[in-house]
Parts: C-alpha cells; sequence; structure tokens
C-alpha cells in the first residue's frame, strides 16, 4: 500500500473531478509528476480545544470530498493539535474510499512546541522534554523559539508521523529558518541548513519523507540587505553540496496575496547571473512555490478596491482574492487557512473557473496591487 502521494494517485484524485473543476485547477509538478490542486487547505489559526479540532477534521474532509488534495500543516500549530485534526481526517477519508496516495500531506519543523496546550512552566517542560535527553543544546536554540539542528528535526518528525498517523509525510519543512538569522551569522546559518538537509536528505532514503522544502514568513520577500534575507540560489547550492543534482529539496512555501505581492514584484534573487523575482528563480532553479495566507487570515474577503473588481471579475472579493493568488505564474498552489466546512464549501467554488488568463491578471497591476 502506498505511503506517499503518487502520480497515479493524484491523477486518479483529479479524474473525480472531471465534471467540477475547471481546467488549470490541477496542476502538475515537474520533478513528481504529482497533481496538485490549486488551492490548499491550511490549519494555522483556532485554539487549541476540543471544538476547534473537530471543526479542522471536518474542514479537511470536506476539503478532500470537494477537490483539495493539498493539506498543510505544521507541529506547532495549535500546539500539535491541527496535525492530530488532519490524521483524524486522513482517517475518515480512508473510510469514504480516498487513499493515501490522492494526497498531498505537508507538515513542519523548526519552532519549539508544547504537546496539546501551552504547560504551567514552559522552561521547565522543554528543559525535560528535550534538553536533558539530548535532543537538542541551549547553543542549538535561536531567537529563543527556534531550533534546526538533525536531532530535534528527527524528533519532531517522528511526532509528526505519529500526530499524522502516516508512514511518510510528502513535504517535510524547515519552518521560518530565516529565524536564525536573528542570532547567528549567515555562515552559521548556511552550516546549519546543511546538517538540516543532510538530515533531511536521509529521511527520504528511509521512505519518512518524499521532499522537503523551505516554509517561510520574511525570508524570501526581503531586499538582499535585510539581515534576514534568504537566497534561492544559495539554499540550492547547499543541497546540491549535499545530494548533487539528485537531491530533494523541492518545495518553497511563502506568503502571497494582494496585499503581499513582493514573491513577483521584488527583483531580489539571482540565477545564473540573472536578477528576478523569488518567483522567477524558483522557477529558473526547478522548485515548486506554494503560497500561504491567499485571504491575509480573512483582512482580503471583503472592501477590496474596485479595480481588483474591474480586473478579475467573479462574485465575491472571496473569490477575486484566492483567483489573484492562484493564477499568479509560478505558484503552483495556494493555501487557505480554515476550520470551518462551510467556509470550505466557498472556497471551492472557485475550481470552476479557469484562472486569470495572462492579459487579465496583469490588468491587476495597472492600479497598484
Amino acid at each position: 500500500m502506498p505511503t506517499l502521494a503518487t502520480p497515479e494517485g493524484t491523477s486518479r484524485y483529479s479524474a473525480r473531478f472531471a465534471d467540477r473543476a475547471a481546467a488549470g485547477h490541477f496542476r502538475e509538478q515537474a520533478s513528481t509528476k504529482l497533481r496538485l490542486s490549486s488551492i490548499g487547505i491550511g490549519t494555522y489559526l483556532g485554539e487549541p480545544d476540543a471544538a476547534t479540532d473537530a471543526g479542522y477534521t471536518a474542514a479537511v474532509i470536506a476539503a478532500v470530498e470537494g477537490g483539495i488534495n493539498v493539506l498543510d500543516t505544521a507541529i506547532n500549530y495549535r500546539f500539535q493539535r491541527s496535525e492530530r485534526s488532519i490524521g483524524a481526517a486522513i482517517r475518515a477519508l480512508a473510510g469514504k474510499g480516498f487513499g493515501r496516495e490522492e494526497l498531498i500531506l505537508c507538515t513542519k519543523a523548526g519552532f519549539l512546541t508544547p504537546d496539546g496546550e501551552m504547560p504551567a512552566d514552559a522552561n521547565d517542560y522543554f528543559v525535560r522534554e528535550y534538553l536533558k535527553p539530548g535532543i537538542f543544546r541551549p547553543e542549538d536554540i535561536a531567537a529563543d523559539c527556534h531550533c534546526m539542528a538533525p536531532s530535534y528535526l528527527a524528533d519532531q518528525l517522528a511526532r509528526s508521523l505519529r500526530n499524522l498517523g502516516v508512514e511518510s509525510i510528502d513535504v517535510f519543512y524547515l519552518h521560518n529558518p530565516e529565524t536564525q538569522l536573528a542570532d547567528v551569522s549567515r555562515d552559521e546559518f548556511l552550516r546549519r541548513i546543511e546538517a538540516a538537509f543532510e538530515f533531511l536528505e536521509g529521511a527520504v532514503r528511509d521512505g519518512k519523507i518524499g521532499a522537503y522544502g523551505l516554509a517561510t514568513w520574511n525570508g524570501f520577500r526581503q531586499q538582499r540587505r535585510a539581515k534576514d534575507y534568504l537566497s534561492l540560489e544559495e539554499i540550492l547550492a547547499v543541497a546540491r553540496t549535499v545530494a548533487g543534482d539528485g537531491h530533494h529539496f523541492r518545495f518553497v512555501q511563502l506568503p502571497f496575496n494582494l496585499a503581499m505581492s513582493e514573491a513577483l514584484t521584488l527583483v531580489n534573487q539571482t540565477m545564473d547571473g540573472r536578477q528576478g523575482s523569488t518567483l522567477q528563480a524558483a522557477r529558473a532553479l526547478g522548485i515548486t512555490v506554494i503560497s500561504s495566507a491567499a485571504l491575509l487570515q480573512g483582512q482580503l474577503i471583503s472592501n477590496l478596491p474596485p479595480f481588483v473588481l474591474a480586473a478579475l471579475g467573479l462574485k465575491s472579493d472571496l473569490q477575486r482574492a484566492l483567483q489573484f493568488a492562484r493564477s499568479t505564474p509560478g505558484i503552483t498552489t495556494a493555501l487557505v487557512g480554515t476550520s470551518r466546512s462551510e467556509h470550505v464549501r466557498e472556497n471551492l467554488e472557485i475550481m470552476g473557473v479557469e484562472p486569470a488568463a495572462r492579459e487579465q491578471y496583469l490588468k491587476v497591476f495597472e492600479r497598484g496591487a
């Protein structure tokens, strides 16, 4: 039985929606031939309580039943509870005939996180759970909250697999690695990235993950002079040092929406001596980009300026915001966080609409989106 998404499984999944999904809703990733939905479901926000747990489980089930096969989470989301909500959904979906091989399952590690709830004494918890057993050392921690030492990543991956109830994870991200640059030099940062990539390549060989990447917030949206700026070409060179051209560094996640368009508009990357945006660099370097915050945590579902309506049409600002993100050249999947199944169904209405053509999309920028 497959333990990862497969080309055959994701093709079978997309075929389920042949009568509902417009052309362009499912996109094939070049390196793996997996077919990804143009929107995915995120699981970041919400209280660490049973009601939100159940809400996310229902939302993920509704998403997969409706045409979304990209599921995104992180071990620190809601103190590991979001991973467990997805795990419950995967088990329920198996009973409905949806195979593991149809779903692209993504999680992240890097931030320190308790288990289930915030402990009364967080320092005591981390000393007892991680420091004393030797899972990390004090010097491995950056910004008082972040660690990507291989031993810590191994621990987090094992916990994520248990939380999700699966044998393998399709995409395992280092979560906001630029956080480290608040405390360490760039040379030390790259050494830590290299050590992390060595572990992650081993996890691929062991069948625990399919590929890995960086899930960022600021790193790829910054000017080169910024302390937490990330160079995609530099990170890719580390992956090649570790594993040659057969490396499995294949994904980048970053925020992109009508209010945060830097990945497309800011020229801050270099690729083989040429200058370009992060999305241009990713395309040139063979990296798949998943965007987060398509609705900016609900801030873009109403009161958009009239020129966005004029450019994109559609019946609501929610649809226009989703259409903008999913139509952006170089973005494979736009993530939308929701813990309510009725909101999932609203989001899914866009799958019946083809992504905006280039000429239509560029009209948004005529008035400075």
